[in-house]
């Protein structure tokens, strides 16, 4: 009977130990492991196991994607074909050294760096097909059709590649066997790829993440759009619905699948995605940036989508606008929209007739009776000052308008649109009553670059 008590005792304390250690245990955060089962190909899993040691940045990222999730591998975005003209002949060369890791030729594929649309179109094709007829995907044909820096040489090769071609894109080039450092890197939304394809999809879904929540929220779009000709981040910010996403972001589930980020359940106030592309109401998702606008903002004379001549819609600003209203239906009444549709129409209106036409016509008077020299822009002050009334002040007016931001719609808009309007007219008037010329800047500072449309765009000219 002793005996017994004592086994029975030794049995419960062995329980109640078994207990605590395992009570112990599971204070101890368990060692995270990345298990490759998916049926992913020896070559996949030397990438993997390569990239982990040599750069654990990009491997990280890449573990925490829903990419990894689902078994796509690096192969699976950066196999190159035979005869590809981005293959990397440095990233060959690692399959021959024995000092790194998985370096053996048994594990070599063909690499292109730059991933492309077209290759992401294997698994995202709607997407894809839609980004490529969008104005971001075009937007280095938009650029060279707009812009008096590029088309006069007005500003340095560098100071393109650093300002302007990081968000509009380069034209990717190889040199000496290796992508040139003159076109690469980048991932400018209209870059224009080896394979004929437009953009960089990690333009809003950073590698090697690539997360719907990045692109989904308004400090993505605010990379690019910001600053005095296009300042939507600061207008968006500035704007009841920017105020709202400040105060309640922490609540905003940005990681709900796509297609199902749903207003009034997801988040309380748009972003720039949730009007511009993400489903909603009735609306698809669409990665087509020009789909839902009724106007062109950012043209000089400001004019419908599809009457925009350095890259015509081919929609009905009608159906778009309808479409956009059906976005705004999801948190404002019928009578809401209209009114504020009805404002900025008019102010459409006042910026081409009051401010835009009258200084045009001026412009081209001045050239006309040469009193100003078009051969090179920039080099004579009116032609600064018209400029900066359309695509700085004028806007900012128009934009301020269109996104509810009343001090970009006035005080850095309309406001200054008058006083730069003013001293146009102020000097244009002297000269045409004077008869002279006006002083031309002798030293204008870093000119030279390329005047040329590049050829892959534009074909040869």
């Amino acid at each position: 009977m002793y005996r017994k008590a004592i086994l029975t005792l030794t049995a419960l304390l062995a329980v109640l130990g078994l207990f605590a250690v395992t009570a112990t245990a599971q204070n101890f955060p368990k060692v995270r492991e990345l298990r490759m089962d998916r049926a992913i190909p020896p070559q996949g899993k030397a990438c993997i196991e390569c990239h982990k040691q040599e750069s654990p940045g990009i491997f990280a990222d890449w573990a925490m994607s829903r990419h990894a999730a689902a078994g796509i591998t690096c192969l699976d975005c950066h196999q190159a074909e035979p005869g590809d003209q981005d293959i990397s002949i440095d990233h060959e060369k690692y399959y021959s050294r024995g000092d790194l890791p998985m370096g053996e030729k048994q594990y070599f594929v063909p690499i292109a760096s730059p991933v492309t649309p077209k290759d992401c179109s294997r698994c995202h094709p709607d997407e894809a097909k839609q980004y490529a007829k969008s104005k971001h995907a075009n937007t280095i044909e938009i650029m060279w059709k707009l812009d008096p820096w590029l088309n006069k040489g007005m500003n340095s090769d560098n100071e393109r590649k650093t300002g302007c071609y990081y968000c509009h894109g380069t034209i990717l080039k190889m040199k000496d066997g290796k992508l040139d450092p003159d076109t690469w890197p980048n991932v400018g939304v209209g870059r224009l790829n080896m394979d004929g394809s437009l953009g960089s999809c990690t333009s809003c879904h950073t590698r090697h993440r690539f997360a719907v929540m990045e692109a989904r929220k308004p400090e993505t779009c605010g990379q690019c759009h910001l600053g005095p000709d296009h300042p939507q981040i600061e207008i968006y910010n500035e704007s009841k619905h920017g105020d709202i996403y400040q105060a309640f972001k922490h609540e905003y589930n940005f990681d709900s699948a796509p297609g199902a980020w749903t207003p009034g359940v997801d988040y309380r106030a748009p972003t720039c995605a949730s009007c511009h592309m993400s489903g909603s109401g009735n609306q698809a998702t669409t990665h087509d940036v020009t789909e839902r606008l009724s106007w062109e903002t950012q043209a000089p004379l400001t004019v419908r989508p599809q009457d925009f001549k350095p890259f015509p819609s081919g929609t009905d600003w009608q159906v778009e606008r309808d479409k956009m209203k059906d976005v705004c239906k999801q948190c404002h009444g019928q009578a809401w929209i209209d009114s504020f549709y009805g404002q900025l129409d008019k102010a459409v209106e006042e910026y081409n007739e009051v401010y835009f036409k009258p200084a045009k016509k001026m412009l081209d008077e001045l050239y006309e009776k040469g009193n100003l020299d078009n051969t090179t822009f920039f080099d004579e002050n009116l032609e600064v000052q018209f400029y900066e009334l359309w695509h700085h002040e004028g806007r900012r007016a128009r934009m301020g308008s269109a996104m509810m931001a009343p001090d970009y719609a006035w005080w850095h808009g309309f406001y200054e649109c008058k006083h730069r309007y003013n001293h146009f007219m102020e000097e244009a008037r002297h000269l045409l009553e004077t008869n002279t010329k006006a002083y031309k800047y002798p030293d204008f500072p870093n000119t030279g670059g390329d005047t040329t449309r590049p050829p892959a765009i534009f074909g040869n000219q």
